[in-house]
């Protein structure tokens, strides 16, 4: 990795050691056993959306492997082996991009390469990037080298969409699954990336960009990234939501109380408004079904009620059916011919749901009353009865 001209926060603060590793301990501490007890499989599969790190690690993996006096985890950044990995131009560690190089022909090639031994490291490591882009017939030419590759031979591949890859490339791999990162440890380290680049950034600022990354910590440092260059050295809520057109927390939490109480002026309000300042209504959607996600968990955790909402108590069957009607209208809020119309009628429907009952839990409730009735009715007769 060059040092010389600008880099972006995304390709600086890259991992480049266990360490630095964000959100995926059970990666982490599952590849240092490995190397620490000598049980180095020969093909790895990393799986996770985009941005949560399967590239990085296998980077990271493949200098443990052929650090000088390795494989060992806790290996030296400065070491020149390693060095020649970060800056790509290790003859020993061959990164192939799965979607341009994935003809048969080209992995036919790749079946020759691995018989020669590595040049300066002890193995001699590929990793392949998007394995799923591979085509059938350029997976089936692999099979017998990944089942019974050559000792010096590692193979780490990375992919955003497992179902594409074969179940008998599958089978021959150990598999990871790279979770999204919570918000929190998003949080923690824009903060630390902040402090070392000089960057004042709001708490509330870095919960937005967190927010909007979904769990990829690259998307959140692209996002960081841009708004340095929007913002300079201060970047404050209001200068995230105004450019992503985002929502504040407050503003959810609002729009969120008045569908739980049914107020259709205010929820109109709240719309009108997000909409003249440009905010984007289905992100907002999307927001507001983590803001009512969140009170359904407060309700199962609370025996079944809630006042979570704008202090409106509810039932776990009220916020799941305002939940599931804002699920359904995602489809009419993203393709519509207008996405206020459409957002302000699946709320306006959302209203409706909280507030219809299931049958089923009707019929229930009238029977347990139907059956207190008998006992009811026989006690006010017996007093009457004892009555001079």
């Amino acid at each position: 990795m060059s040092n010389n001209g600008y880099q972006v926060i995304a390709r600086k603060w890259r991992p480049q050691t266990f360490d630095d590793v964000v959100g995926q301990d059970h990666v982490v501490r599952t590849l240092k056993n490995a190397i620490a007890r000598n049980r180095i499989a020969h093909a790895y599969l990393f799986v996770g959306p985009r941005g949560t790190g399967k590239t990085s690690t296998a980077r990271i993996f493949a200098k443990a492997l052929n650090c000088t006096g390795g494989p060992k985890a806790d290996f030296d950044p400065a070491d020149p082996a390693v060095k020649s990995i970060t800056d790509g131009t290790s003859m020993d560690v061959i990164e192939i991009d799965g979607a341009s190089n994935n003809s048969v022909d080209q992995i036919r090639d790749l079946r020759d390469d691995v018989r020669y031994a590595p040049t300066q490291g002890k193995f001699k490591i590929y990793i392949i990037d998007e394995v799923h882009m591979l085509s059938t017939a350029a997976f089936n030419a692999l099979l017998k080298t990944l089942e019974e590759p050559p000792e010096h031979v590692k193979f780490v591949f990375a992919t955003t969409d497992v179902q594409k890859v074969l179940p008998t490339i599958l089978s021959r791999c150990q598999r990871f699954d790279l979770k999204p990162i919570p918000d929190e440890l998003i949080i923690k380290r824009l903060a630390q990336i902040g402090a070392e680049e000089k960057i004042s950034a709001t708490p509330e600022a870095l919960a937005c960009i967190a927010r909007m990354a979904d769990g990829g910590m690259r998307d959140a440092q692209s996002i960081f990234d841009q708004m340095i260059s929007f913002c300079g050295a201060e970047i404050g809520e209001a200068d995230v939501l105004d450019v992503y057109g985002l929502v504040s927390a407050e503003q959810i939490a609002a729009l969120a109380g008045a569908i739980a109480a049914g107020n259709h002026q205010e929820l109109v309000r709240i719309v009108e408004d997000c909409d003249a300042n440009g905010r984007d209504l289905v992100r907002l959607l999307h927001d507001l079904q983590g803001e009512i996600r969140q009170t359904l968990l407060d309700a199962i955790a609370n025996n079944g009620r809630t006042t979570r909402l704008g202090n409106v108590p509810m039932t776990t069957e009220q916020v799941t059916r305002l939940l599931d009607a804002l699920r359904e209208g995602e489809g009419s809020v993203k393709l519509g011919l207008s996405d206020k119309i459409n957002f302000e009628v699946t709320l306006l429907k959302a209203v409706e749901s909280s507030r219809s009952r299931a049958i089923d839990s009707l019929i229930r409730e009238l029977a347990a009353l139907a059956e207190a009735a008998p006992d009811s009715a026989g006690a006010a007769v017996g007093d009457e009865k004892k009555k001079p």
